[in-house]
């Protein structure tokens, strides 16, 4: 029986490197969403509408609600832009920001001067992922076979 719990527990062990792997993809796909949208987005001026940061220790966040106005005079309006906590003091004290817009986009509006640094981030997010993804699956998948071994 024992053994039996410990052969389920190291087969549901798989979803750690799963879900580690899964979260480095999604990282990838933020850091090239940022990148075409710091090539390809037009510039624009945006009016900050509301600052937010949290310095609880429990939890720490900062989104900004922005009013892009374009130069033909149509303008689109995005709540709760979420900001990387450690840059967002960057921006803290501002009334209009520049930022890059590419509408249909899934990183439609970037700040300008932030979207360098938060593309960076993201890297740095992809390479920790893979290293826990790489660490996760092979401690699992030595678990599994002491285990195989073990029955054997």
């Amino acid at each position: 029986m024992e053994s039996s719990a410990a052969r389920y527990l190291a087969r549901i062990a798989w979803s750690v490197p799963v879900v580690l792997l899964m979260l480095t993809v999604h990282q990838a796909k933020v850091t090239v969403d940022l990148g075409a949208t710091m090539r390809d987005g037009i510039p624009a001026r945006a009016e900050v509408t509301r600052y937010h940061r949290t310095d609880r220790k429990d939890v720490t966040h900062a989104e900004v609600d922005l009013l892009v106005k374009f130069e033909d005079g149509t303008w689109i309006e995005k709540k709760k832009l979420a900001l990387p906590y450690t840059i967002a003091h960057r921006i803290e004290d501002a009334d209009s920001l520049d930022v890059l817009v590419l509408a249909g986009s899934a990183q439609e509006v970037v700040i300008a001067s932030i979207v360098g640094t938060q593309q960076k981030i993201a890297l740095y997010n992809i390479a920790m992922g893979f290293i826990a993804f790489v660490l996760a699956a092979v401690g699992v998948y030595y678990w599994n076979r002491m285990i195989d071994t073990a029955e054997d």
